[in-house]
């Protein structure tokens, strides 16, 4: 391609919006410009790595033996209601009627559609197993949508369903989409780990897996272990407890430090005993009033889950993992209560919950219940108790994993393995469904013993245009992208210094036709442009061989230069370029 053809309109300036160095660089670089919050449209460089980053899907996808289908973004909301996700799946969920008044959804995801057919279609278990895969563009109603392809309302998804008459063919299915997840990934030039994973809206009842590229743009918390292959989400991570804050708990809350606190007391059985705290709500406020560690508090927290009030404990030095408390419960929405509905539980303002005394369900996470007595609210505004020991004072029939997993705990798969949080972007998920959607949607087939039996499933998903914006978060510079050679529009970006040299215009357009000619992608600057314009183009655009074609070619010399590359430009032979060009591309 020429580029005085081409639509490439670059930027100088980065775009006041524009978060995300991912963002800001494919504005810049003319890859894709904003149409409304969270929709862009992809300019003819943007779709080209788009192109790229399909084929190699699909290659990876055919491999595997799954087939590709193209399914309606239009989905009828009969098919969400039957599968009971019309009303879970939330506000993101974009919803519309037609003239004749029937309900539809834009679909976010494509379970309900892909049942539907499989229920139709398939009615013995010889028919089975079969995986489907599309590419396809799917809308989420995003309610702050951000960080320009990371988190779009309209964006492309390869999304893959597996169906099989049996948990061996599924575990066999889920193990090459694995597989072929990691050879897609790595293809396409990016640091990542498979990490365990929470399934959220889409459900199921097997194993999970999220694909996280590092980045540390990521809205997502990565665990791993820094001595076994344990990673999980901070949603699903989980650690081994520390024992050793119980007894520093008992000796804490036995009044050292605490005011009002008399030697008397400590002659006597502890019991809860309340001390004033005036305007202390929260941990550091009593950590500076009291002068003893957040470890030694129970912190009590209010939700509403499906609006019913639900109290959580944890530790005064952790934090509440609300997708662990949604899974407890079995809940669809969980929401931190409001000052109103806390008053009317606790008898007091927020800040001063605790568990003594509280008639609503509570749970309590493991590393409370290990406690042998701690310092709490006392459903009194101004007021703590101390001495409150966990099962004697408040009961502990709901204990679980309710907190976020820190850095510095340990792996609960290795004995001697210290975790480790790194920020992620999630660009693939795979899930085994089992039965969830062929049950409800009543896609079964017969069985080897003539039986009706429920379709068993898997689900498999790669946001392609986030893939696209998250290679860019990994392979950048101070001067733009540098695109892997898997991906990238072009391999190489050619540029002559002067059009008006007769020389080096013959010589740039006979090395473009044989560049082009031996299978190399390759873009000649053909522009009546000043040289430092055409450098700074190339460096934002990010090709990753450039070639420019000066006065040494009259010496049969060219400059070869590797985008990423911190090394001055090579002088070589212009007969020497393509083979080094293709030993380039071969690394």
């Amino acid at each position: 391609m020429k580029q005085s053809k081409t639509f490439v309109p670059t930027l100088r300036e980065v775009p006041a919006d524009a978060e995300a160095i991912s963002h800001q660089w494919l504005v810049k670089g003319g890859f894709i410009r904003q149409v409304s919050a969270g929709i862009y449209s992809l300019l003819p460089l943007g779709r080209s790595v788009l192109r790229h980053i399909e084929a190699i899907i699909r290659e990876e996808m055919e491999h595997t033996g799954a087939q590709e289908v193209l399914l309606p973004a239009l989905q009828p909301a009969d098919l969400w209601h039957q599968s009971g996700r019309y009303d879970v799946y939330g506000q993101e969920l974009i919803r519309l009627d037609d003239r004749n008044g029937r309900d539809f959804v834009l679909g976010p995801t494509h379970e309900e559609v892909i049942t539907s057919l499989i229920e139709q279609e398939i009615n013995s278990y010889r028919k089975l197993p079969v995986t489907l895969f599309q590419l396809q563009t799917k809308f989420r109603d995003e309610r702050r949508p951000r960080s320009g392809l990371l988190r779009c309302r309209e964006f492309l998804m390869k999304d893959a369903y597996s169906f099989a008459a049996n948990w061996e063919d599924l575990d066999h299915t889920y193990t090459a989409m694995y597989d072929a997840y990691h050879r897609i990934f790595e293809r396409c030039g990016l640091t990542f780990r498979a990490v365990l994973a929470d399934a959220g809206a889409i459900g199921g009842e097997g194993g999970t897996h999220e694909f996280m590229a590092i980045a540390e743009s990521g809205e997502d918390t990565v665990v791993t272990c820094d001595t076994c292959g344990y990673a999980a989400n901070l949603e699903k991570a989980t650690s081994v407890l520390d024992s050793s804050a119980a007894a520093k708990g008992a000796e804490a809350s036995s009044g050292s430090g605490i005011p009002g606190d008399s030697a008397a007391a400590s002659d006597q059985e502890d019991v809860p005993e309340k001390f004033h705290t005036p305007g202390m709500k929260s941990i550091e406020e009593l950590i500076h009033g009291l002068g003893i560690g957040a470890d030694q508090y129970i912190k009590t927290l209010i939700f509403a889950a499906d609006g019913n009030p639900v109290a959580v404990l944890v530790r005064g030095d952790h934090s509440i993992n609300e997708t662990k408390v949604l899974n407890q419960l079995s809940a669809i929405t969980l929401e931190l209560a409001d000052e109103e509905t806390v008053k009317s539980i606790t008898g007091a303002a927020c800040g001063f919950a605790g568990p003594v005394g509280l008639r609503i369900p509570v749970l309590v996470d493991a590393a409370v219940a290990m406690m042998s007595a701690a310092v709490t609210g006392a459903n009194e505004t101004d007021y703590h108790l101390r001495h409150v020991v966990p099962g004697r004072d408040f009961s502990t029939e709901q204990v679980g994993d309710f907190r976020n997993v820190q850095a510095g705990q340990r792996c609960p798969c290795c004995p001697s393995g210290v975790l480790q949080t790194v920020r992620g972007i999630e660009i693939g998920h795979v899930f085994k469904l089992g039965t969830k959607y062929s049950d409800s949607m009543g896609a079964t087939f017969m069985n080897a013993g003539g039986s009706e039996q429920s379709v068993i499933m898997g689900c498999y998903g790669i946001g392609v245009t986030r893939l696209l914006a998250t290679i860019i978060e990994q392979h950048h510079d101070e001067q733009g992208m540098i695109w892997p050679a898997a991906v990238a529009p072009y391999h190489v970006h050619l540029i002559p210094v002067s059009l008006q040299d007769s020389v080096q215009k013959e010589a740039a357009e006979r090395l473009y036709a044989e560049l082009s000619e031996a299978g190399i992608r390759v873009l000649l600057d053909d522009r009546d442009e000043r040289m430092g314009v055409k450098l700074k183009d190339a460096d934002l655009i990010g090709l990753p061989i450039r070639i420019v074609v000066g006065k040494a070619i009259s010496d049969g010399l060219v400059e070869l230069k590797e985008r990423g590359s911190k090394d001055a430009a090579e002088r070589v032979g212009a007969d020497q370029a393509i083979a080094l060009v293709r030993e380039i591309l071969a690394k």
